[in-house]
Parts: C-alpha cells; structure tokens; sequence
C-alpha cells in the first residue's frame, strides 16, 4: 500500500471517529494536510472555527502566522506537513482534555509514523506535552522553560529532533512572543541547512538533551 493510499484510508477513519465526545460538535474533522514525504512536521494543539468549518488545519489567523512564518525561513506550506494532537475542534475553542488528546494519540500517532519526519516542531503546550512526555519520555516543565533547543527523543521507535516552541495564537495575543517564534522558526532553519551541507540533523543533538 502506497503512502498515499494509507493516508486516505486514516482520513477516512477520521472522519467516521467518535473515540472522544468532540465528534458530536464537530462540523468537520481534521486530519492533517502537508507532504507525506516531508522531513518536517508541525504538531498543533486543536482545530478552530474557521479550521472545523474548512476541514483543514492551520487556516484561521493562527494559520496565517503560521504560513508566515514558515515562507519567512524559506520553506513552502506544501513542502511541510500539518495536523494537531485532536483532530476536532472542542466546543468554544477550549483546550483539549487530556482523554481527547489520548483519544486521539491513535491517529496522531500513525499520521507521524506514516508520514516519518526527521523533525518535528511542536506548536502549544500540549502538542510539547504529547511529544515530550507522552512519546518522548521526558518531563515537560512547559515551553518557556523548553523552548529555544533541540531535542533528540525517540517517537513511536524512530530518533527525531523536537523543537518545542508556542502556538502562533499565543503571538496574536501577544505580539512580543512574536520574535520568540521567529528565532525558534530559524532554529529549525539552521538545522535543515546543516542536514542539507552533509554535518547531518541528527549530529546536532543529544538523546533527551538539547545542543
């Protein structure tokens, strides 16, 4: 079975999914969209309105900055893969329940298997907390204290560098947060351009530490 094949066969999954209550209000799921061969994947916390109307992650004013930021490193949208930790949107944009986001760690975690990425940035405290603690076997102390390093954990059985940095939304509320972004967005820049010139991603970083 090709990539693409599994790929719509795990949307179609999702799509019939009512592993968590979030499926009852709900109007549209959202698995993911991106390249399936892609090295970088981006791990967000929850779909939006404008996301649970679309069917697509990352397309509100969050998904805005999120574009932006990353063409801002001179990569494309299509180039990189996105999806969140639970795939429906919860009821007036509250934060996910820790039973939703194990719900639906089912699919996360078959999307990030099947998809592979070498890298992985997670977008919000609680896509660091299903990577870090959850996946990765270490202690998430929050993203102010994790964020601007490079870790190497393993995920679902395979090495991968995380970078752990806020959910754009947090930077529309914030504006300051903005710059913070911006520099872990040209960490993972670095990163690529020294897998790129031979040094190799994976020399950068340390089993469960950072640079």
């Amino acid at each position: 079975m090709s990539k693409e094949q599994e790929w719509e066969g795990l949307k179609a999954e999702i799509s019939t999914c009512s592993k968590c209550s979030l499926y009852k209000s709900r109007s549209r799921p959202v698995p993911g969209e991106g390249n399936l061969y892609s090295s970088v994947l981006f791990l967000g916390e929850a779909p939006g309105r404008v996301e649970d109307e679309e069917g697509r992650p990352f397309v509100g004013a969050a998904g805005k900055l999120l574009t932006k930021l990353i063409e801002e490193i001179g990569l494309r949208r299509e180039n990189v893969f996105i999806t969140n930790v639970v795939k429906c949107r919860p009821p007036n944009n509250r934060e996910p329940k820790p039973e939703e986001i194990e719900a639906c760690s089912y699919f996360t975690d078959r999307i990030i298997s099947l998809v592979n990425p070498q890298l992985i940035m997670s977008l919000g405290n609680y896509a660091g907390y299903y990577l870090f603690e959850l996946k990765g076997g270490v202690r998430w102390l929050g993203i102010s204290r994790m964020r601007g390093k490079v870790y190497k954990l393993v995920v679902l059985g395979s090495p991968r560098a995380v970078i752990a940095t806020y959910h754009p939304a947090a930077a529309l509320y914030n504006p300051q947060l903005y710059n913070v972004l911006y520099e872990d967005f040209n960490l993972l820049r670095k990163l690529l351009d020294d897998t790129v010139s031979g040094k190799g991603l994976m020399k950068y970083v340390k089993q469960g530490g950072d640079c």
